[in-house]
């Protein structure tokens, strides 16, 4: 007992040693973890026991009683402004890490860092972050940009980096080197890749701001048309790859519903590869007329199901069977529920992907964006054909 205790003893010295100045500091917990110590007169706020070393002199009935050591030195963490730390078990978002909680305001040192870069945040703006993104961002027009952030010494990364100090200057971007950790602190711990851009986001366009080109010209009401609507996705990632998707297979035009879908976010820009810096989205708020206004039109309206039992009253057809002559809608749901049965209804046929083997119940379905990606292509590569 006796040994174990001088054992825990030496280790609260250490701590308190490499606390009190005469070695280099971290902000840095020991394993049992530290919490500040009531303000008032006594000694610093740094200078504390570990609580095991606490209870076990009260049970040996010593030196419980004894006021802690005297910190030698000027105490950091006080010169910093931070009362203490807590470490936990939660993980930074997205960062995949072990998180700290700053008690003392809960304001991180990167993010603190940040506050003395020459131009303040802009009010109103956004971070995008990664390659793709930023250098689409910065080769169109369709965002404000305030400043470019690159990673100090990119190394490898050098000629990307002065692509973007050319693509910068040429559009009169202020660049700001920075270390990683502030980039961390930029975009919240997300894979930035040594690049972010601070910019003003993107919305949705109206279907009124909409040029109508779809049938008129030569070929009139049978030119090949496709539209791809998003009936409430809600995941940034999924409507990312989406887009990607889309406009990579050659849709025509994206529309999704305004009520409980994802925004256009710089997690969507990274999701989709840059592709939404470059391809216009546009939203409705009244779904349900908008696609009877196009089946008005001549537009075949196609919904989407992953179980083809369970549709009543509107025909089902493999995506491979499927032949089309005239403009159509592809209408996907969402990821959880799928189409809502007021959609469905108003669907002409239902598209549906054969499974390659008789699947094990639970794993009956694909992710939507996987799922659409194979429809999308399924179907405009008759378009290439022709």
């Amino acid at each position: 007992m006796e040994q174990a205790l001088r054992a825990l003893r030496r280790g609260a010295a250490r701590v308190v040693l490499g606390a009190g100045g005469h070695g280099p500091t971290r902000d840095i917990c020991p394993p049992w973890g530290c919490r500040p110590l009531a303000a008032g007169p006594g000694p610093s706020p740094g200078a504390q026991l570990p609580a095991a070393a606490s209870q076990g002199e009260a049970e040996a009935g010593g030196d419980a009683r004894r006021p802690p050591r005297p910190r030698v030195g000027p105490d950091p963490r006080r010169q910093r402004g931070i009362e203490g730390c807590e470490r936990g078990p939660r993980r930074a978002a997205g960062a995949g890490q072990e998180g700290w909680r700053w008690l003392g305001g809960e304001v991180p040192k990167a993010r603190r860092r940040l506050e003395g870069l020459p131009v303040e945040r802009t009010r109103g703006s956004e971070i995008l972050f990664g390659i793709a993104p930023c250098a689409m961002a910065l080769s169109q027009s369709r965002r404000d940009l305030f400043r470019l952030f690159l990673k100090e010494g990119a190394g490898a990364q050098r000629l990307v980096t002065s692509e973007f100090v050319l693509q910068a200057s040429a559009r009169g971007v202020p660049v700001h080197r920075v270390r990683r950790r502030e980039l961390d602190a930029l975009c919240r711990g997300r894979v930035h890749q040594g690049v972010c851009l601070e910019a003003s986001p993107l919305r949705f366009k109206s279907l009124e701001e909409a040029e109508e080109p779809e049938l008129g010209g030569e070929e009139g009401p049978n030119r090949q048309l496709v539209w791809l609507v998003l009936e409430q996705i809600q995941d940034p990632m999924n409507l990312g790859a989406l887009l990607r998707s889309a406009y990579f297979l050659g849709v025509d035009r994206v529309v999704t519903s305004q009520r409980d879908s994802c925004p256009l976010t710089p997690t969507v820009s990274k999701a989709s590869s840059g592709a939404m810096e470059v391809f216009d989205v546009y939203s409705t708020d009244d779904l349900r007329s908008f696609l009877k206004a196009k089946a008005a039109e001549g537009w075949e309206v196609l919904g989407t199901v992953s179980k083809p039992e369970e549709v009543e009253n509107v025909p089902v057809i493999s995506c491979s069977e499927f032949r089309w002559n005239k403009p159509i809608i592809i209408v996907i749901g969402n990821e959880g529920d799928g189409l809502s049965l007021e959609t469905q209804l108003l669907c002409h046929r239902m598209l549906a992907i054969p499974p390659g083997r008789a699947l094990h119940p639970g794993i009956e379905s694909l992710n939507v964006s996987v799922a659409t990606g194979i429809l999308l292509h399924s179907i405009c590569s008759q378009k290439l054909r022709q």
